[in-house]
């Protein structure tokens, strides 16, 4: 299913957009797709959180995009550092934005428009730093 809804190409634009998020921020973002969420959500979202090693950066500042396709659902989850920092609604308004592509089924545009909005604010409180190294991997994962 996650095959069918995400082609190879737009898989790799969506690996693109986080290469450029993450080129000006030392945060790091993970995109991980799965036919269904076995359990509620959020549960879900913070078990691959940990599986993926996203609590393991070193300023807490990761960001993971869980979408579970078949269910039609996701989650974003921020780690305890940019969840601090980011306006209260922040997450909210950026699933919001992705969710008006994904009711058009347009996968790929919500993602890379989700992407792009997290590393703005990552941008902001977690800036570049000459000495960072990419904690994570940016390709998409799958469950």
């Amino acid at each position: 299913m996650a095959k069918e809804l995400i082609s190879a190409e737009e898989e790799e634009q969506i690996v693109e957009a986080i290469r450029t998020a993450e080129k000006n921020t030392s945060g790091e973002i993970r995109v991980h797709l799965e036919k269904k969420c076995p359990i509620k959500i959020l549960d879900r979202a913070k078990a691959v959180f940990h599986e993926l090693k996203m609590d393991n950066t070193k300023l807490e500042n990761g960001v993971l995009i869980y979408l579970a396709l078949e269910d039609r659902q996701f989650y974003i989850l921020g780690d305890k550092g940019i969840d601090k920092k980011v306006p209260d609604n922040f997450w909210e308004s950026t699933k919001d934005i992705m969710l008006a592509h994904f009711k058009k089924d347009n996968f790929k545009q919500g993602l890379i428009d989700g992407i792009l909005k997290a590393g703005e604010q990552l941008k902001q409180h977690f800036p570049y730093q000459q000495d960072d190294i990419n904690e994570l991997s940016d390709e998409i994962s799958r469950g």
